[in-house]
């Protein structure tokens, strides 16, 4: 199998700094290159780059997957099991407001998987996932 590459993602935002304090200092992302209209930050070893356009941010509508009203659009990170626990509590404990709260979904199929969704401040919906058998990432139901 060929070693995983790292995805670029850009989002708009309306506020870079803010973006700062929340890609940096919650979320722990370190900051790579900056301009006046974009910030770079490593989200797990990914490149993501938030863009300044206020007309932009926060632009969301929702499908319904699994009971729930999924934020379209949204990114994120797969986790280790382990890890994905240990974060969503860490995010429950600073009190952050979910759109989805950590829950299990597909309970008992072949894309069961713990998953979770919160914003930034800019509006951008953030999922966090994680697969209890992480050869199950790819298959179908």
């Amino acid at each position: 199998m060929a070693q995983l590459q790292p995805f670029h993602h850009a989002f708009p935002v309306h506020d870079l700094d803010e973006a700062r304090a929340f890609y940096t200092g919650f979320l722990g992302c370190a900051e790579g290159r900056s301009s006046p209209v974009s910030v770079d930050f490593n989200l797990h070893g990914h490149q993501i780059v938030a863009h300044l356009k206020p007309d932009l941010a926060g632009r969301n509508a929702a499908n319904p997957i699994d009971g729930d009203a999924v934020p379209v659009p949204h990114f994120g990170v797969v986790l280790q099991w382990h890890a994905w626990h240990a974060f969503a509590e860490q995010l429950e404990q600073a009190g952050v407001e979910f759109v989805i709260a950590p829950r299990t979904r597909f309970k008992g199929e072949v894309g069961e998987q713990a998953t979770m969704f919160f914003r930034d401040p800019s509006g951008n919906a953030l999922e966090f996932k994680s697969f209890k058998d992480p050869t199950n990432l790819f298959l179908s139901r």
